[in-house]
């Protein structure tokens, strides 16, 4: 590659890593319950300065491990409490996850596979859409992705005709290589190829050495100071969090398959087909590389692992993704003539498939009362821009005459990629009738002066109900037998018709239910309360 070509190459790379991971990371407030937990916990241990126990409202918190916690509550203290900060660790863990998936490319697989593979994999939705996430998901998606590049090395895949006939211990590849999960991937890798001896290495005294000196001090110091922390965090939300249904999470055994296909957007076509090809290829065949199948049984054990729980959300298979993805870009690279011939009328279908709906739902979007006409638009575009970057990727994506024209061959694909992720990020306010985070209720509770000490909650969902004590702050609590005497209640259902205990009588409060989705109520008749100590009601659950 030219030095001219390098330096066009790398600054489009770069532009594809800030589009994908760290542009527009505030433009929407916090969504669904757990984005501002987990933010709240963060800020609790930057304004705290306990950075060992996690804490939500005051009380111990020991859902997830603290990697997240801690990464979040140094982006508060460094850049100030918002949005944007509290998601910065996510896309950093994207940005480290693919330059390493990045090295092993180049290491497995040669320059042009790299090229796709750095184009491809942050364009993905899956990766797109969790690096702008305050969530555990990516952090923990990274992590294993380092692991599992360095057992690669450790496993000695990396090799090449230049590495040394006696090669030394890799040291440094031992360091994080026992963190993997239980070393399933690896294992099972070890058992398909009949190389009981390569898996043992992760039991290396250096790799467990490591592992004790990473992992250990925290869940130590926790234990010390909270007795109840490896009870809560081990058997409630990791063993029962797997075996039984307790959280409520509940899927069907195959709930993955279309999670995936849709987290590998827009490029699903591409592994549909590669993972046909690979399989009418071995079954002829019967072969294929260590590579191959170590980056198989990672993605596959991922798979397999998390479909036997009976706890299941779309984020537990993220980890799977970049092995996916470096699957498929070796096969753009190394797929014969006829399959690639197939492969392409294959984009080409899709492609169309896509375009033709656009122009009737165009069309229509306007008589549909609740549809929002700029947001369906905005859709429509989206979608055309995915079938234009297919068929692109129809015209593009065959082996270059030439290696210089090759990363622009792949930028010109990736680009109206790029385009619609921007213009996704423009239109996503739009996509929801209220504002889901609570921002703009909490905003409106400060600005009519409500005294949030004497606000409870009557129903509201979840995420709006946790970002509002976010904002707010405070922990706002349900209405129930405890917090019945409050003096004002917000709720989404008019009329307070979903409260309990009663009797009482509500004032509606001006709250700009058009923009918040919720009514403000003021509790009347205080007195009539006395006599709900021994009425034995029972608080309405929310959901």
């Amino acid at each position: 590659m030219t030095r001219g070509a390098f330096i066009g190459w790398s600054v489009f790379f770069c532009a594809t890593l800030y589009i994908c991971y760290f542009s527009h990371l505030g433009v929407l407030g916090f969504i669904g319950p757990d984005e501002p937990r987990y933010a709240w916990i963060a800020r609790a241990m930057m304004e705290t300065r306990d950075w060992v126990t996690p804490r939500l409202y005051g009380k111990p918190w020991f859902e997830k491990p603290p990697l997240y916690y801690w990464g979040a509550g140094l982006c508060f203290k460094w850049f100030g409490v918002s949005e944007a900060a509290a998601r910065l660790p996510s896309a950093i863990s994207a940005l480290l996850a693919t330059l390493a998936m990045a090295w092993l490319a180049l290491r497995l697989y040669g320059e042009e596979a790299t090229q796709w593979l750095v184009l491809l994999l942050p364009t993905t939705v899956g990766m797109v859409g969790f690096s702008h996430a305050a969530a555990t998901d990516m952090p923990f998606s990274a992590t294993l992705t380092i692991a599992m590049v360095c057992a690669a090395v450790l496993l000695g895949l990396t090799r090449d005709k230049n590495t040394p006939i006696l090669p030394r211990t890799p040291w440094l590849a031992l360091l994080p290589a026992a963190m993997v999960l239980c070393g399933g991937g690896v294992l099972f890798w070890a058992w398909l190829r009949k190389r009981w001896h390569a898996g043992l290495l992760l039991l290396h005294p250096v790799a467990v050495a490591a592992f004790c000196l990473t992992a250990l001090p925290w869940y130590v110091f926790c234990a010390r100071r909270n007795p109840d922390f490896l009870r809560v965090f081990i058997i409630e939300h990791n063993f029962k969090r797997y075996l039984t249904p307790e959280f409520q999470h509940v899927q069907p055994f195959w709930f993955y398959l279309p999670v995936v296909l849709v987290a590998l957007l827009p490029w699903t076509v591409v592994f549909l087909w590669s993972v046909i090809h690979g399989a009418v290829r071995f079954f002829y065949t019967h072969t294929a590389k260590d590579a191959t199948w170590f980056l198989t049984c990672w993605a596959g054990f991922c798979l397999l692992f998390f479909s036997f729980s009976r706890s299941k959300l779309p984020g537990y298979i993220l980890p799977a993704l970049p092995a996916v993805v470096l699957i498929l870009a070796h096969s753009l690279t190394a797929m014969p003539k006829v399959p690639r011939w197939l492969l392409r009328a294959a984009l080409w279908l899709f492609s169309l498939l896509l375009f033709i709906p656009l122009a009737f739902i165009e069309f229509l979007a306007p008589y549909f009362s609740t549809a929002n006409p700029r947001f369906v638009t905005g859709v429509c575009v989206i979608v055309a821009l995915i079938g234009a970057a297919n068929l692109l990727l129809a015209l593009c994506g065959r082996p270059a005459p030439e290696k210089d024209f090759l990363p622009f061959r792949a930028g010109a694909c990736v680009l109206p990629i790029l385009v619609a992720t921007m213009l996704a990020y423009y239109i996503a306010p739009s996509f929801f009738r209220f504002d889901p985070s609570g921002k703009t209720v909490a905003r409106q509770l400060q600005l009519q002066n409500i005294p949030l000490n004497e606000l409870a909650i009557g129903w509201m969902s979840r995420g709006q109900h946790y970002g509002m004590n976010f904002y707010l702050h405070q922990e706002i609590p349900d209405w129930n037998q405890e917090n019945f005497r409050k003096e004002y209640v917000l709720t989404d259902v008019p009329r307070c018709r979903n409260l309990d205990p009663v009797p009482f009588a509500c004032e509606p409060m001006p709250f700009n239910e058009q923009v918040t989705g919720v009514f403000l109520y003021r509790i009347l008749m205080p007195s009539s309360l006395e006599k709900l100590g021994s009425s034995g009601g029972q608080p309405q659950k929310k959901e």
